[in-house]
């Protein structure tokens, strides 16, 4: 049985442990409402790049252009996965969940090619003790992500595809859906999905003059578009880990309450088993 002494220090241990995790929750929510936001204002963008893009569609021949080339074999073809993780751990099962998404997709095509692009450094020390090929590294991402963090993870990916080194390339990340829900995303990033014939008529609606040409626009238009793909998917995951910091935080203060809870009851029934025998020992020393 141990003493009093040893169950107060854990007692204390524990609920300095709850002090932590109490202010870490705290902070993720903090963070979660900001990249929330940030989600949130990344999201029209997107939609409104796809609409011009479908509207510049219209006047030229989207085939020409080597982002939206669809090469023969692709599906088995050399492929770069991009795998957006975490830097910082203590946010449930975030990462392990991307870890096995990654598995799953090497399962499902036994023996395809895949180099990988390893953003987070969380992904990049479990994937890289495999021995898998890393095409790149990108860790240490800064507080709040912006255009330059999508172009430098992009421009690899976006060389690699057109000089024809891979055929595909897919984005494995936590899309953010709710602060109890976060969604595993694997999707190609290129080639780039053809514009509909609808999407073309749509943004044939509104006339414009193009200067410079057309052409030219839609040449530049396609890598941003590529950047704005990665940059929303880097948001969507920034705002997951904070919804899954938080979960695990406000568990793991939960699962500190109910022990703290148990070791003072338990402390309890020590001490007044002690106070017993001691009441005993008294009585009994009186009666000789």
């Amino acid at each position: 049985m141990p003493s009093l002494k040893s169950l107060r220090i854990r007692i204390n241990s524990v609920k300095s442990t709850q002090k932590i995790t109490k202010a870490m929750k705290m902070v993720a929510a903090s963070k979660l409402r900001r990249a929330q936001e940030r989600v949130l204002a990344t999201r029209p963008f997107a939609i409104e790049a796809r609409r011009v893009l479908a509207s510049v569609a219209g006047r030229v021949d989207p085939t020409q252009h080597p982002l939206l080339k669809q090469r023969e074999g692709a599906a088995g073809g050399k492929t770069l996965l991009i795998v957006i993780t975490s830097d910082r751990g203590l946010c449930g099962s975030f990462n392990t969940n991307i870890i096995k998404a990654v598995g799953g997709f090497l399962g499902e095509q036994p023996g395809r090619p895949v180099s990988f692009g390893l953003v987070g450094r969380k992904g990049r020390d479990v994937l890289s003790r495999r021995g898998l090929p890393v095409r790149f590294e990108h860790t240490k991402l800064p507080k709040q992500i912006r255009f330059a963090e999508a172009e430098a993870i992009s421009e690899p990916a976006v060389g690699d595809f057109v000089d024809e080194k891979v055929d595909s390339v897919h984005l494995v990340y936590n899309e953010f859906k709710s602060v109890i829900q976060q969604k595993i995303v694997v999707e190609q990033l290129l080639p780039l999905a053809p514009v509909t014939a609808e999407e073309i008529e749509a943004g044939a609606a509104t006339d414009y003059l193009y200067e410079p040409s057309a052409q030219r626009i839609f040449d530049k238009l396609l890598p941003r578009l590529v950047e704005a793909q990665v940059l929303r998917a880097l948001l969507e995951s920034a705002a997951a880990e904070q919804a899954a910091r938080m979960t695990a935080m406000d568990a793991a203060t939960r699962n500190s309450a109910e022990m703290i809870d148990s070791l003072t009851l338990y402390m309890n029934k020590v001490r007044q088993a002690a106070i017993t025998r001691e009441i005993i020992e008294v009585v009994s020393g009186a009666q000789k």
